[in-house]
């Protein structure tokens, strides 16, 4: 109770407050227009950030995180058009139910579903951040060490058929981590006689460019193929999807909706109903794989989507199906909350966007870890409440946002906006520390994500590695102290942590060993 007046007595400042409304209500914008995200919009401000005052400058980025996933269903469900990867899943359900006449009540379930989500994750947050973090002062660096490889054995775990490319893409990382001074030799390593490469490439321009460049050559590559469509096939794919015009007369204002029943509103009792199990279940392993560092968002939703199909058999699923809905959109939610969780308590970011936040924490002098619990409890626990807030916030804002901006939101321009972000991440670049060299940087990371994303790279074990790579050097060459490689088997929570990544590596061997079996029999 004490610490949550803490994060409560934060938000008592009215400009701390406002940054976290207007946090959401960016956040909302930015998720429903399709090639921008949270990871793209956070990277842009982080130095914007700099001059800010700590609170207020943290406020802003929990609202835009918390919203954004949520504001991605808007054209998900409008237009078949996801606008973060988190809503690809809403969409299968979302579109149909939209098609159907029904896109305010699709739009009602996306946003209840997300704030569900959300309120459970931040509630995850709040009780089990702090605890973490008391155990981890215990931890030393055989610990760490092991804690950094947890991370890494989860993106291999959960690699699945694309496991070739997770390790083309985690090599790439750990490569990265490797650039500048050797903290044992002091020799510098792979900087071609730069100056600026001795400390490392820093974290910012690094995810400026992975993600706001990245969006920009993305949106080019897509103006570039409508450009080069033929007529023909421009008017056979009109042909094919005559639902356009409907969706169209939406976005106008002109509804063509005749359902009075399709209204923007909290659902009525009996589909809360029918709904609770999916939400509580979808939010679990939101959570739990939010927790996990690597798994991410799009795990979640393909889970919870998976278990929903597997507790309605009797439904269609892709039909417009509100447990479709429900599903994804409480998973994706639960996750961003909770993804904090090993980034505040541990020092280690659970996904890419939690990397960010390790920048802006970076960026404002303060260091993530259980130390930050006890010398910024304010930051700590303004962080912790401010997700909670936002989600209850989300809640009407974004019931009034689908009513009155989604259409026109859905209007911008995509060159005008693509501009807009190149100028926001070159001044944000050179702002961060005045540096010319830091724009080249984040030209080379840019079109490094181009690459990665043109050949099916998953970025987020890329990013994870670059930021583990450096924490596992300098704790290896530490645990030398406590006696090598033993002292892994010999303190037991080092002990715990070894066994815990091994069942992550291995557990999708032994099913694959299994179905061969079980195959053969058959």
């Amino acid at each position: 109770m004490e610490n949550l007046i803490i994060g409560l007595q934060q938000f008592a400042d009215p400009i701390v407050l406002a940054a976290l409304i207007f946090g959401t209500f960016l956040g909302l914008t930015v998720g429903a227009l399709p090639g921008l995200n949270d990871s793209i919009t956070i990277a842009v401000l982080i130095p914007i950030t700099f001059g800010m005052n700590p609170h207020v400058a943290l406020a802003l980025l929990v609202g835009i995180y918390c919203a954004s996933s949520c504001g991605g269903s808007i054209p998900a469900v409008l237009l078949d058009i996801p606008g973060t990867a988190s809503s690809m899943i809403t969409a299968l359900d979302g579109h149909p139910m939209s098609l159907m006449g029904k896109s305010k009540q699709a739009l009602s379930l996306c946003m209840t579903s997300s704030v569900f989500g959300g309120i459970s994750s931040s509630l995850v947050l709040l009780f089990f951040a702090p605890i973490l973090a008391s155990y981890a002062l215990k931890f030393g660096p055989p610990e760490y060490f092991m804690l950094a490889i947890l991370g890494l054995s989860t993106v291999i775990g959960m690699a699945g058929k694309n496991a070739a490319k997770n390790f083309l893409a985690m090599s790439i990382g750990l490569w990265l981590s490797c650039i500048g001074m050797s903290p044992t030799t002091g020799i510098a390593r792979f900087t071609f006689g730069n100056s600026n490469l001795f400390d490392g490439i820093p974290l910012i321009p690094r995810m400026i460019g992975l993600f706001g460049v990245l969006s920009i050559l993305k949106m080019y590559d897509a103006h570039k193929k409508k450009s080069h469509m033929s007529q023909s096939e421009i008017t056979e794919t009109a042909a094919n999807e005559p639902e356009l015009t409907e969706i169209n007369s939406e976005a106008e204002g002109t509804s063509a909706f005749t359902d009075e029943e399709d209204k923007i509103a909290l659902p009525n009792l009996k589909m809360t109903k029918r709904l609770l199990p999916t939400w509580l279940r979808s939010s679990f392993i939101g959570n739990i794989l939010g927790v996990i560092p690597g798994a991410g968002m799009t795990m979640a939703i393909f889970v919870a989507y998976d278990q929903a199909q597997k507790s309605k058999p009797d439904l269609e699923f892709g039909t417009g199906v509100p447990e479709g809905i429900a599903a994804p959109e409480s998973a994706n939610n639960a996750v961003v909350a909770s993804s904090m969780v090993p980034l505040l308590s541990l020092g280690i970011p659970g996904n890419s966007t939690s990397a960010l936040f390790l920048g802006a924490l970076t960026i404002q002098g303060l260091r993530t870890g259980p130390t930050l619990f006890k010398d910024s409890p304010d930051i700590a626990y303004l962080v912790i409440v401010g997700f909670l807030l936002a989600n209850i916030v989300m809640l009407p804002m974004s019931l009034a946002y689908c009513k009155y901006f989604a259409s026109k939101v859905l209007k911008l321009n995509p060159h005008i906006l693509g501009a807009a972000v190149l100028v926001l991440c070159v001044t944000g670049t050179f702002a961060y520390a005045n540096n010319v060299f830091h724009i080249y940087a984040m030209t080379f990371f840019g079109l490094l994500g181009y690459v990665i994303w043109k050949f099916d790279i998953p970025q987020a074990p890329l990013i994870l590695t670059s930021i583990l790579g450096s924490m596992m050097e300098s704790n290896w060459i530490s645990t030398q102290a406590y006696g090598g490689a033993i002292a892994f088997i010999e303190r037991p929570v080092s002990r715990i942590l070894v066994i815990l990544a091994l069942i992550f590596v291995f557990s999708p061997v032994i099913k694959s060993i299994k179905s061969r079996f079980k195959a053969k029999a058959a």
